[in-house]
């Protein structure tokens, strides 16, 4: 592109920058959230919470399903 279309889309130099941020925000979130030692480590809190009975069996086995899907997609990539 040209020195007169950097010109034109000079204006849109802020959403454009501002769009690059979001999606590096969202790369990090996701890593994150899938990240295996993470889970693991919610799995670890999940188990103490229904060994201290703050938490029932079928609330338990609800979590644990969804973490364990975190897991899961996370090892195979989001």
């Amino acid at each position: 592109m040209g020195l007169l279309g950097e010109l034109l889309l000079l204006p849109a130099a802020p959403l454009r920058g501002t769009a690059w941020v979001l999606r590096r925000v969202v790369e990090e979130a996701e890593r994150q959230y899938y990240d295996p030692a993470a889970v693991r480590r919610e799995l670890a809190r999940l188990t103490e919470r229904l060994e201290a009975g703050e938490i029932d069996e079928e609330t338990f086995d609800r979590l644990e399903d969804e973490l364990l899907d975190r897991l899961e997609k996370g090892v195979d990539g989001p």
